[in-house]
Parts: C-alpha cells; sequence; structure tokens
C-alpha cells in the first residue's frame, strides 16, 4: 500500500532525475562549442598567440626620474614577457600606447613616531591598442593596481627602500597580467 508520503518521495525523485538528464542533454548539445583559447587551429588562421606576438610594446616615457623609468621598464618588460614569451621575430601588426599614473598613500601611521607602517601603492594604466596598416584605434581601456606593503621599523632606511620597491614590482606584474588578459581577449573576440 503507497502512503502519501511514499508517493511525494517517488514524484521528487522522478522530477530530479528528469531535470538531470535536461542538464546532462544540454551538456552534451553545447560540448563541441568548447575552444581552448591558446589552441592551434588546423584551418590555418592564425591563433592566439600569434596574434598577441604581433603586438609591439614600445618603450614607455614615463616621468623624468630614475624611479618612474625603472616602473616604466618593469612594467614594459613583464608585459612583453607575457604576450611574447621567449618568441622573437615577428612583424607587428598593432602598437600598444600606455600611459602610467603612480600613486603612494599612507594607511596607518605609529602614534608614537607619527611615521607611515603600513602604506598603499597604486599605478592607474590607460592602454591604447592601434592597428599599424591603418594607424586606428581599435581597443581602448584602462586598469589599475593597488598593493598594500609593510614598512619596517624608523631606523631601517633600506628595509623600507625595498618594501616600496617589491610593491612596485608586484603592481607592475599585475597590470601587465590585465593588460595581457583584455588583448587576449579581444583578439580571441575577433577569431
Amino acid at each position: 500500500m503507497w502512503s502519501a508520503r511514499s508517493w511525494a518521495n517517488a514524484r521528487a525523485r522522478t522530477r530530479i532525475a528528469g531535470r538531470l538528464a535536461v542538464v546532462a542533454m544540454l551538456a552534451a548539445l553545447t560540448a563541441g562549442c568548447f575552444r581552448p583559447m591558446y589552441a592551434e587551429h588546423t584551418d590555418g588562421t592564425p591563433a592566439l598567440r600569434e596574434k598577441l606576438l604581433g603586438v609591439e610594446v614600445p618603450p614607455l616615457n614615463y616621468g623624468t626620474g630614475t624611479r618612474e623609468a625603472r616602473l616604466g621598464v618593469e612594467i614594459r618588460n613583464a608585459l612583453a614577457f607575457k604576450l611574447y614569451g621567449t618568441a622573437t621575430g615577428t612583424a607587428p601588426t598593432h602598437r600598444l600606447v600606455l600611459r602610467l599614473t603612480a600613486r603612494k598613500t599612507s594607511l596607518l601611521t605609529d602614534p608614537t613616531t607619527a611615521l607611515p607602517s603600513i602604506e598603499n601603492y597604486g599605478i592607474d594604466a590607460a592602454y591604447n591598442l592601434i592597428e599599424i596598416a591603418s594607424n586606428k584605434s581599435v581597443m581602448t581601456g584602462s586598469t589599475f593596481s593597488n598593493v598594500s606593503y609593510d614598512i619596517p621599523g624608523q631606523f631601517q632606511r633600506f628595509g623600507r627602500a625595498r618594501a616600496f620597491r617589491d610593491a612596485e614590482d608586484r603592481a607592475a606584474q599585475e597590470i601587465a597580467e590585465n593588460i595581457q588578459t583584455r588583448l587576449a581577449s579581444y583578439f580571441y573576440s575577433g577569431m
């Protein structure tokens, strides 16, 4: 004899099985739509890696001081490594123009010495991707990076300088990663 509870349990199991079957059918139908980003193409069209190799990153003219020049070189080198890897020798098809703005703010100060103990370092980057053949802008955007760093005691001048430099390097790597991801997305959507 079937009780009301056993009928409800059987109907619930039937509903769950039906939903799982629908999900499995949808997954089977869309399985052929997946295409890896960095895979080689068999139809002869250039893959994403070849398109990224065609992006030229000119030297950055950021600021006049040595610290600004070092930051510009760090971002350019990180971006070039992410785009090219170790490959070289392809003719550029696009040029990437970058504008940088750096800032530093104190987050916490020591109440006894009134010196900062934690600071925040940030970089704002605006970029413009220009197609070389037509000299037309094909993509613009901006990104930012904010990193915080601890400042050792007030008498550790070299520790403070090293902490600041490490923060610059981390922010530069993050900016390069953000721009590389957006360039890959742009070139991948155009494939």
